[in-house]
């Protein structure tokens, strides 16, 4: 088992234990997620990267549903999808500040030498891969479009 889904299972040991519902169903859901990837996956195992793909997913999905229950006069509904986040948030590697998102689009556009906003789909890919899932890709598209249409 790898070590990030012992770390889900330990957690969801401990949150029946305390008797914590929402962890334990966000923790659920999590488990679900993480099985049907590798019933997908089948025969290879699932590893770290993997489960941080399903997790980001998620994390994607619970944000849209906080914004739509928002959007719909559900607070209390967007509560709990924000504790869901809060939680699935902490299975996730650090992520970098708006500052070094910059800094790396910065290099990035360097490196490639980007000028218009033509280049925008390689550099935004260039700097995906670079952060490895440490920044929100729309801030990095966002970045991107600045910095490109502005002329650099």
């Amino acid at each position: 088992m790898s070590g990030l889904k012992a770390a889900i299972t330990e957690q969801m040991k401990q949150a029946m234990k305390n008797k914590d519902q929402i962890t334990l169903d966000a923790l659920r859901l999590l488990q679900a997620a993480i099985k049907n990837r590798e019933i997908e996956l089948r025969p290879n195992p699932i590893t770290d990267e993997e489960i941080l793909q399903v997790i980001r997913r998620l994390v994607k999905q619970r944000k849209e549903a906080i914004e739509q229950f928002l959007a719909g006069g559900r607070p209390d509904l967007a509560e709990k999808e924000k504790k869901e986040l809060s939680l699935l948030e902490t299975f996730l590697p650090q992520t970098l500040s708006p500052e070094q998102t910059e800094k790396l689009v910065d290099q990035v556009i360097a490196e490639l030498q980007a000028k218009s906003i033509k280049d925008m789909g390689p550099v935004i890919k260039a700097v995906i891969a670079k952060a490895q899932g440490a920044c929100d890709n729309k801030l990095i598209s966002e970045l991107v479009r600045s910095k490109l249409s502005a002329g650099n």
